[in-house]
């Protein structure tokens, strides 16, 4: 049904329905007032947290993804956006970054509203921060774990958060803001008090000292160390035996390498593969010969688990998710027959000889506007065939019928038993059907996914002809893959016109495009040997103007460097 014709719908059949409460009511308003009982979902929460506190992430996750889709059913702002945050902190501690962004994204519209009791809102933002810590993205991080600051009432949580920043400072090499940071919240009353973020503290303090070569950096790291072995700290232990590991490392290998296997064991000891491959990496970084390899092929191993055990999490998460959304959908299309059910039961005990002429009218008159509606649709579709089919035909005339009366004109001429002349009959009925599947291909549908580089490179192909060659460097460096199917048309489409244009203009022998990918954009750059183009007329002239459209529309940029009589020169960037 065309979007148009929803609105009026619905509002016949409100119309339609209020009628008849109208009808049936006798006169009388009845306010009827149903509490929400949460306790399904606060059960289903205190599952979810049950099965995370033993480590049982998938189960954990399924809990917690069906509370989230209840509290939507009840439209319960604070849990499900508790859930949410629950989900993503879950598949980044699994290694599912992108996963995890997604998740917390879904959460932001929710934090719009300011609700009392907002569960969750924090740790959104601390996840969030968290992933683009753990994927570099520094910027990213400093702006969220800035705004868990803001969520923030406890003065001891906000010095956690501001440890963070001081931490992603060090990252991008700003040590000196970060040790200012450092030095007031070591002097914090809230932080001196607990062990654990003292301890934290002083080490990152000590790490940042050593970055710059600093005798300062020993005494802290020592300090940090007797403070986490007195509480039993076996997590943030580990961060301070790898930062005396580092210390040590140009000055004393021997003590480097005893910090660094400590630091191993210490991770082995709580299960995190993350820190067990960080500290092999410093292992393999101080050691030599049978040991060097010992750790090399720990490394090698462990690493490839990680990598399958992740990925197998994703799926997990993804086959969690799929199924709760069939479940969901079943769900809500059951209560939507019951309700109708329900709805039309009560219109059959209080229908009336009015109120079926009532609605006799209008039925007659959404059948109309349907009818209507549909007619205009389908005229609209035609139209849009009709434009469609015009350009075709326009092409097909300027490209195709001269050559077409030309060949007849020559069949009726000439002597096509002679071997020349039926030789070039067939080389014009080649010409003729290339030209035919041209067309066809520029109007056609143009696949986006894994056989798009196929696709690019049969049409740049196609325009090579005896006289003019196309040459094509790179374009399986592109990771074509990551880039969205929007843009890989509009790069087919941009690429087709030049060499439209490049074949009736130019009068070229030799063209070349050549794709160079970067980190953040796609490069694409194209010359030919031809006549060339006054730029001042570019805009008007040749069906450039269309090129330069199509960039427009995606954030891309177009250069044109070309005079007459020196070939023709673009080039095209588009972020990637």
């Amino acid at each position: 049904m065309p979007r148009t014709q929803r609105p009026i719908l619905q509002q016949i059949l409100l119309v339609l329905f209020t009628l008849t409460v109208l009808i049936s009511c006798d006169n009388k308003v009845q306010t009827i007032t149903k509490k929400i009982d949460l306790t399904p979902i606060n059960k289903l929460l205190e599952k979810g947290q049950d099965l995370y506190q033993k480590q049982e992430f998938d189960s954990s996750y399924y809990y917690y993804n069906k509370a989230r889709n209840a509290a939507e059913q009840v439209q319960d702002t604070s849990r499900i956006i508790h859930a949410l945050a629950m989900i993503s902190f879950i598949q980044t501690n699994r290694g599912d970054y992108t996963g995890s962004e997604n998740t917390s994204v879904e959460a932001l519209p929710y934090l719009g509203n300011k609700h009392k009791f907002l569960y969750g809102e924090a740790n959104i933002y601390h996840t969030l921060a968290k992933n683009y810590l753990c994927t570099y993205e520094y910027k990213n991080a400093i702006y969220y774990f800035k705004k868990t600051i803001n969520t923030k009432t406890d003065l001891l949580d906000k010095a956690n958060m501001e440890n963070n920043v001081a931490f992603v400072l060090t990252q991008i090499g700003k040590t000196d803001e970060a040790l200012s940071m450092y030095k007031v919240l070591l002097t914090q009353k809230e932080v001196y008090n607990e062990p654990e973020t003292y301890s934290r503290i002083l080490t990152n303090t000590g790490y940042c000292y050593m970055l710059k070569k600093s005798n300062k950096a020993l005494p802290y790291l020592e300090k940090a160390l007797r403070i986490k072995l007195s509480i039993k700290d076996d997590w943030g232990i580990i961060s301070t035996y790898s930062a005396l590991s580092d210390y040590y490392k140009e000055i004393n290998t021997k003590k480097a390498k005893k910090y660094a296997l400590i630091y191993y064991q210490r991770a082995t000891k709580v299960n995190s593969v993350d820190f067990r491959l960080e500290s092999l990496k410093q292992l393999i970084n101080i050691t030599d010969g049978s040991q060097l390899k010992k750790y090399s092929t720990l490394y090698i191993t462990l690493n490839d688990s990680l990598t399958k055990a992740r990925l197998h999490a994703k799926n997990s998460f993804a086959k969690i998710k799929y199924d709760s959304k069939k479940e969901k959908e079943e769900n809500i299309r059951l209560k939507e027959q019951k309700a109708a059910n329900l709805l039309q039961l009560e219109i059959q005990k209080t229908k009336t000889e009015g109120l079926y002429l009532l609605i006799l009218v209008l039925l007659i008159a959404t059948a109309f506007i349907y009818y209507y509606l549909r007619v205009k649709n389908r005229r609209e579709k035609i139209q849009a065939s009709y434009i469609t089919e015009i350009q075709i035909a326009k092409k097909l005339h300027d490209e195709l019928a001269n050559d077409v009366y030309q060949m007849m004109k020559f069949t009726e001429t000439q002597d096509l038993s002679a071997p020349d002349n039926k030789e070039l009959l067939l080389q014009n009925m080649d010409a003729i059907y290339a030209r035919t599947r041209n067309i066809s291909k520029e109007n056609g549908n143009i696949e986006t996914g894994i056989h798009f580089t196929e696709q690019l490179k049969e049409m740049m192909s196609g325009f090579t002809t005896a006289s003019t060659n196309v040459i094509v460097n790179n374009s399986n460096q592109i990771e074509w893959h990551s880039v969205t199917a929007e843009k890989k048309i509009t790069l087919y489409r941009i690429i087709q016109e030049l060499l439209v244009n490049m074949k009736k203009h130019s009068q070229c022998s030799l063209a070349i495009i050549t794709f160079e990918p970067n980190h953040k954009t796609i490069t694409i750059k194209y010359t030919d040997n031809g006549l060339g183009v006054n730029l001042q007329n570019i805009k008007t002239k040749n069906g450039l103007q269309n090129v330069e459209n199509r960039i427009e529309a995606i954030n891309g940029t177009i250069t044109f460097d070309s005079s007459l009589n020196k070939g023709f020169h673009v080039n095209i960037s588009i972020p990637s």
